[in-house]
């Protein structure tokens, strides 16, 4: 148990540093539906402004994008989203609910209920790994992308195939998706776990978590994280991926040790537009928070650039 939370401390690393600005105005809280399940999203911006969707990843929530949201607002119409399973989102039951086709739907569910037939898609963590599946499987609801974090599915299963270090760096992902595991979690854990040191803003989390599906947050694992190495994972997730074709932008950490940045490269060989990659040496896994002005400042440039 020792050497499994390890891991994970190392790959969720310093989430919110202290003195983070969060105060910003009151977002508005909406939400969409994708069949039979709700999606909370909070949002803010002019809603005739370009529409940015913003979805998080493990163990997060919407609140993870305030700082990026608050950047954007005054020329985009900002959303982030819940995650199915999170806060006040729906968590429907059993792994099959959680794998992609119907994250996709979700991504799709928010980008209506604003009355939009695309955005901007922006994604973190499993997010992240969302955000590349929407823009292979649906580019029609893709104008832009950008990608904290997580390699392009080629680019991931190359580096499990080849890259031990990589292998070895995914052991907490096999762990989550032994039967039970959540049994472990409890929603103070996961907010220390994701790096909460304010105390306002962690009890806020805290709260967010103990609404949060544990089942349902390693489901995300168990559904859709590969569960072999070697040249078998080309099975799990195929190296041949429909070609992108909006403007890709792609921030990582380098200290990030549940993702090698190695697996970033090859990325512009899977886009048809234009590909930018951006690599912080100092930054970890949570790279919108451990160079949030920086992440903040290159996402509003790179995308008033292609306005």
């Amino acid at each position: 148990m020792k050497r499994i939370w390890s891991l994970a401390a190392l790959t969720l690393v310093a989430a919110f540093a202290a003195g983070a600005a969060f105060a910003l105005p009151k977002f508005e809280d909406h939400y969409a539906s994708n069949g039979t399940v709700k999606i909370h999203y909070v949002a803010a911006g002019s809603s005739s402004a370009p529409l940015v969707v913003m979805i998080h990843g493990f163990p997060d929530f919407s609140a993870t994008w305030r700082p990026l949201m608050g950047e954007l607002r005054g020329e985009y119409r900002v959303v982030a989203l819940d995650l199915r399973g999170y806060n006040l989102s729906d968590k429907p039951q059993g792994v099959d609910a959680y794998r992609f086709p119907l994250l996709i739907g979700d991504v799709e569910a928010v980008i209506r209920a604003e009355g939009r037939a695309n955005a901007v898609v922006i994604g973190h963590d499993w997010g992240a790994a969302i955000a590349w599946q929407v823009a292979m499987n649906r580019p029609d609801l893709v104008n832009r992308l950008v990608i904290l974090s997580v390699p392009h599915p080629a680019g991931f299963a190359r580096e499990m195939a080849t890259n031990k270090d990589q292998q070895a760096n995914s052991q907490y992902a096999r762990n989550f998706q032994i039967p039970g595991f959540e049994k472990t979690l409890n929603a103070e854990m996961l907010a220390g776990v994701a790096g909460v040191t304010d105390p306002a803003l962690k009890a806020e989390y805290v709260e967010a978590f103990k609404r949060s599906d544990f089942t349902a947050m390693l489901n995300y694992y168990r559904a859709n994280y590969p569960t072999t190495t070697g040249p078998a994972v080309a099975a799990e997730i195929p190296p041949t991926t429909p070609p992108i074709r909006s403007p890709v932008l792609v921030i990582h950490g380098m200290k990030d040790t549940a993702l090698n940045a190695a697996g970033h490269s090859g990325t512009w060989d899977h886009v048809e537009a234009d590909t930018t990659l951006l690599m912080i040496p100092t930054a970890g896994h949570w790279v919108q928070h451990d160079a949030e002005k920086l992440v903040d400042r290159t996402v509003h440039d790179w995308l008033d650039a292609r306005r």
